[in-house]
């Protein structure tokens, strides 16, 4: 018998293709290695044996993808010719099917780019709709053996978090365990009595009747998953569960039919309904905490809601479908809109890539994930807002920073090393106590397959992981990731941004110094900075007495100078001396934004800045603790002797520092080997926080949503920030505590079995417990760290 070179499905000789030396079942599996190696992609092999599924002949099957109306709700993303789609893919299964999903380009250069959530089981391709439509790019995933699942019934339903069938499974391993062990208790008793004796194999063949759906339908995913695991010598843990299913039904139909005893139905039965349930319970938590943690995901940005002429902030999550919302310069666009200004530039590089702005006009759709470029413009929501969306653009593959996976790692090389080891070891302790009875040896190969059940070990770091991020996210920090909180607990340098940052939004004090300002000129400033997202611009159009909204003309911001706009013919700039071309003056300690009419300097607004409530205590608890301190500001060194009565004397202070100084800064921080945080708010501050191992953007009730961050901070929660960095260790902490429990309990059941102290049933039953002790250490040990120093 020969296998196919693809798949890996048995092919009758005298039926094989030979094809470059090599056997193929069908010539649907031949076409595609043809294809993969005309495009140089047989690195598909190398990675898996085996890896492909048969393709299937689906030419007229989805012949409705070429009706746009239903193409259309399939769609996340279309803007011009570039369309972005996630598609299910049930038959993602392997680390060739990663890999070979992510170069579809190859196959097709009007595929620019894809990404696959092996979890689950989905890839988002990014395509040119002018050279391949939907419906063809389905039919290449199909001719290649990824024929994805397309059920627009279920488009709009919740995900089910409980697969039936595992519900089915268990119902008829626990019909059976009971019904056995009902017509077992003469065989466990021993009772001496004639009708019983006379019986008795009468209901031991009742038992095989019983024990056959379990035996053959409950158990089926674990042989399913061990066949497929030899096929692609991925030797997971499933292995030694089927093997131990089998071996205890063989043994008891041998023992049956040749009337040495009854046999380990019962046992057979219950293990199987114990892992199922097992496996029940940890697909019910893991679903719950990768829910919740969506949920939880909810970012505490805000946009600006126009109502009776009136603006007003308002969580993304509370926008419905009607509400006009003001979006400003480089302010994300959180749900899908009709522009109702006459005109827009969108930026969709958050989603594509891509960073030419495109101009809509009015009653032009646009796509949530834009950014507005350029003027505040008005929209209308067409839907109420999709947070997994903005999660899923939050951990963009464009933004996503390569950092190292310790803990994951081990876990992948432990998966990988503890099958054939514990194989080894079930058939040395079946050896040894073969020359003492086969009854003792096949029980204790049977138990050492069950007891040391490595899912307790694998499942460790997830669910910390995932418990942590939610733990967080309860009080105001939200991670991109589960990485995030690694490389928080290695971070030894802080930096900080100043304004919008250590300072205060909402309690500052603004006087104008110089020229009388006409009402003309007020309305003008106000009608500028409408437009600008920046923290002084914020507070600046707030403090502003109420005037009419105009649209300026020529709008333009130049994050760290300052904004620039034509009013009514006039030309007005805003920000630092050296944009609108004044001398600074530098003896004042405060903050000062530089007003420009016509090229003529008409004064400058003084910010006397309010630093945030507890900042002294928070920069003497960071020190303490051997944190490296930097505070990286724009402005200049006014307010130096300021900040150095408030921080540490080994906190540095750096002024003067345009955006890009901020990155080389953090840069050359990273060059001494520093594992750098950065805080900022957001705007000016991207650079800096996507070249930080950490990048941390503060928030208050507005703010610029900035994928550059790895996480978002409320600014409730600033003086927190010691609290979550030891946090972070804690969880560390707890993730090699729960690896010495999983470890030991894995020692000690081995030790019982082995010495045939411990029977299969008890191991089966022992096994989902130990799952369950390790989800509850972990839980406990979390939320005790995380009320732990929580002041």
């Amino acid at each position: 018998m020969l296998n196919c070179y693809h798949c890996g499905n048995d092919v009758v000789e005298n039926e094989v293709i030979v094809f470059n030396d090599k056997n193929f079942c069908c010539k649907g599996c031949q076409t595609v290695y043809d294809l993969f190696e005309s495009n140089g992609l047989t690195d598909y092999y190398d990675f898996e044996q085996n890896p492909g599924a048969v393709p299937k002949d689906v030419a007229s099957k989805y012949n409705y993808l070429d009706n746009t109306d239903i193409a259309d709700k399939l769609i996340d993303f279309k803007e011009g010719t570039t369309t972005i789609v996630r598609l299910y893919i049930p038959h993602i299964h392997c680390s060739s099917c990663i890999w070979i999903l992510e170069n579809l380009h190859t196959l097709n250069p009007a595929i620019t780019h894809s990404q696959v959530v092996f979890s689950q089981k989905k890839v988002s391709i990014t395509f040119n709709s002018d050279n391949i439509s939907l419906k063809n790019l389905v039919l290449l995933l199909a001719s290649i053996g990824y024929e994805p699942y397309i059920s627009l019934e279920q488009f709009d339903a919740q995900p089910k978090l409980i697969d039936r069938s595992l519900l089915y499974k268990i119902g008829v391993a626990f019909f059976g365990f009971g019904n056995i062990m009902l017509l077992s208790f003469p065989e466990y008793f021993n009772v001496d009595d004639l009708w019983m004796q006379q019986y008795r194999g009468f209901f031991r063949y009742i038992n095989i009747l019983l024990a056959l759906p379990v035996f053959l339908y409950s158990a089926t995913p674990y042989y399913k998953s061990a066949y497929h695991s030899i096929k692609t010598k991925a030797y997971n843990i499933d292995i030694p569960m089927a093997l131990g299913i089998i071996v205890m039904f063989v043994r008891s139909l041998v023992d049956i039919f040749f009337q040495d005893g009854a046999g380990f139905l019962d046992s057979m039965c219950g293990l199987v309904f114990f892992m199922l349930s097992g496996k029940l319970i940890q697909q019910t938590t893991y679903n719950f905490l990768s829910f919740e943690r969506d949920y939880k995901s909810y970012f505490p940005i805000a946009v600006t809601k126009i109502q009776n002429e009136k603006e007003s902030p308002i969580q993304v999550y509370e926008i419905e479908k009607g509400n006009q919302l003001l979006i400003r310069n480089e302010e994300l666009i959180p749900v899908d809109a009709i522009l109702l200004s006459e005109t827009a530039f969108i930026d969709y590089s958050f989603v594509t890539g891509e960073a030419v702005p495109l101009e809509k006009k009015s009653g032009d759709k646009i796509y949530a994930g834009g950014k507005q470029v350029g003027n505040a413009v008005i929209v209308e929501a067409i839907n109420t807002v999709s947070q997994s969306y903005l999660t899923q653009l939050w951990s963009n593959d464009i933004f996503q920073k390569k950092v190292s996976q310790k803990i994951q790692t081990i876990t992948d090389k432990a998966s990988r090393i503890f099958t054939p080891t514990l194989l080894t070891i079930a058939l040395i302790g079946f050896f040894v106590w073969s020359f003492t009875s086969l009854n003792f040896a096949f029980n204790v190969l049977t138990a050492v397959l069950i007891v040391a059940c490595p899912c307790a070990l694998a499942l460790t770091a997830p669910y910390t992981w995932g418990n942590v991020i939610r733990l967080m996210g309860k009080r105001k920090l939200y991670l991109k990731n589960t990485t995030v909180i690694e490389q928080l607990s290695k971070v030894d340098t802080i930096v900080f941004d100043k304004t919008g940052t250590l300072t205060s939004n909402s309690n500052q004090h603004i006087q104008f110094i110089g020229e009388h300002l006409s009402t003309n000129d007020v309305m003008a400033i106000k009608n500028i900075v409408r437009g600008s997202n920046h923290p002084l611009s914020r507070r600046l159009y707030m403090i502003l007495p109420d005037t009419p909204i105009e649209k300026p003309e020529n709008y333009k911001e130049a994050p760290g100078k300052g904004i620039e706009g034509t009013f009514r013919k006039d030309t007005i700039k805003i920000g630092s001396a050296s944009w609108v071309g004044a001398a600074d003056v530098l003896d004042i300690n405060q903050t000062k934004v530089y007003i420009s009419i016509n090229d003529k300097i008409k004064g400058f607004y003084v910010f006397e800045n309010e630093y945030r409530v507890g900042l002294e205590a928070l920069f003497q608890s960071l020190q303490n603790k051997n944190y490296q301190l930097f505070v990286l500001s724009g402005d200049n060194d006014g307010e130096q002797r300021m900040l150095e009565r408030l921080m540490p004397k080994s906190t540095q202070l750096v002024f003067n520092q345009k955006p890009d100084d901020k990155l080389r800064f953090i840069k050359k921080l990273q060059e001494n080997n520093h594992n750098v945080l950065m805080i900022g708010d957001g705007l000016n501050d991207a650079g800096a926080l996507a070249q930080s191992n950490i990048g941390i953007s503060i928030s208050e009730n507005v703010n610029v949503f900035t994928p550059a961050s790895d996480a978002i901070l409320d600014a409730e929660s600033f003086t927190k920030l010691p609290y979550f960095l030891q946090f972070a260790k804690n969880a560390m902490k707890t993730i090699k505590m729960s690896y010495a429990l999983a470890l030991t309990y894995n020692t000690v059941g081995l030790s019982f079995a082995l010495s045939n102290n411990l029977s299969p049933l008890v191991a089966a039953i022992i096994m989902p417990v130990s799952t369950a002790t390790i989800i509850s250490f972990v839980t406990i040990m979390s939320n005790y760290f995380a009320r732990k120093g929580e002041g």
